[in-house]
């Protein structure tokens, strides 16, 4: 029995007969409908034919390389790269946006005279942590595992995470205009307030230094940070099996890094007095939602049974096989067929956001329509 530590299916590594076994000791039953129990649950992503199948499974994890079908699912995904430019340059077109002024009385300045001070987390580092990083990790699985399918959609969720918290967060900056805890000495350099007939500040500082005084809410360091090190934690929680129900609590410690990472740098934006504390909780809250979205597009849930891999890849070789089994169906049986193709690419079965299929067992059917019966 493998020890909590043992990190051999993060590379790959882990044997077919563990693999087998593991598998099989999941089969419980459950009705989600009448709540009746059953023999088995149909866990769409698992091929529950025999140990050959799991032992075909290892041997084309390791053919789908960069240069085999790199190519292939790029172009395949074409469009999502075309959204994924289109977002950056809405972050762009944001940021030149000027954000709402707010009004901010003389009575308002009692919460907002904390000194003005330098970031303890500068911005220049935020795409270091929160997206080369979470990179190399993806790398460092693809030269373990050579699987493309992998490595693409790990990158392809983490900038889809990172750019949709970024567009979402400017524009909410924007949109509310909230003061930054160190509004007065940005729009009062030299201590002397100024208000007009209204009441509302008349700023003498500079302006780059004004603009960015009205831009507290949410916080953009801790929601990117939020995304890319919550899409990163994610991953690395799947590709351990930290929820494999075997009580290994110490494997959360992986899980819970980049997270705690995430939060310190969400208190070092209160620390220097750059933003409140409801920014920093609206910004990680918001980062870590469209982390779990982005993620869950690519990836079954971690605390699934095949957590480990994309859909993709699952889906490719659900597709490889039905088409080996085609030359064998008889003609009477192509129907069938169609239709549990059909329900596969609809996501009815096997890539359900859940990961569990509560219809008809697609196995049977192809049993079924192999023997002639269907």
């Amino acid at each position: 029995m493998a020890s909590w530590w043992d990190l051999r299916p993060f590379f790959g590594f882990q044997s077919v007969r563990t693999r087998f076994q593991d598998l099989s000791s999941r089969r419980l039953g459950i009705s989600a409908v009448t709540g009746a129990q059953f023999s088995s649950i149909n866990f769409p992503l698992i091929d529950k034919k025999n140990e050959e199948d799991f032992r075909t499974r290892e041997v084309q994890l390791g053919s789908h390389t960069v240069s085999s079908h790199g190519y292939a699912v790029a172009r395949t995904h074409k469009h999502d790269w075309l959204i994924l430019l289109l977002l950056v340059f809405i972050v762009i077109g944001l940021y030149f946006v000027p954000p709402f002024h707010r009004f901010v009385g003389k009575d308002m300045m009692t919460d907002l005279r904390y000194p003005l001070k330098s970031n303890t987390v500068p911005v220049w580092s935020i795409p270091m942590y929160a997206v080369l990083l979470p990179i190399v990790i993806f790398l460092v699985v693809y030269i373990r595992r050579r699987d493309i399918y992998d490595l693409h959609h790990a990158v392809l969720g983490l900038l889809f995470s990172i750019l949709i918290t970024a567009v979402i967060t400017e524009a909410i900056k924007n949109a509310v205009g909230r003061p930054r805890p160190d509004f007065f000495w940005r729009c009062f350099p030299d201590g002397k307030d100024v208000y007009d007939n209204w009441g509302d500040v008349i700023c003498h500082g500079e302006k780059k230094v004004i603009k960015e005084g009205y831009k507290s809410f949410p916080s953009g360091h801790t929601s990117w940070s939020f995304s890319g090190l919550g899409f990163l934690s994610l991953y690395l929680s799947g590709k351990i099996k930290a929820f494999d129900s075997r009580g290994h609590v110490a494997k959360l410690c992986i899980v819970f890094l980049p997270l705690l990472f995430a939060s310190l740098v969400g208190i070092s934006r209160v620390d220097d007095y750059w933003h409140h504390w409801q920014d920093v909780f609206a910004g990680g809250l918001l980062g870590l939602t469209a982390a779990t979205f982005c993620y869950l597009q690519f990836f079954p849930p971690p605390y699934h049974s095949e957590g480990w891999g994309p859909y993709a890849y699952f889906r490719m070789l659900e597709e490889s096989r039905l088409m080996t089994q085609v030359p064998n169906v008889p003609n009477s049986g192509h129907a069938q067929l169609t239709e549990v193709q059909a329900e596969s690419e609809q996501g009815q079965g096997p890539h359900g956001c859940m990961g569990l299929s509560l219809s008809r067992d697609r196995n049977a059917i192809l049993d079924d329509v192999e023997s002639g019966r269907g």
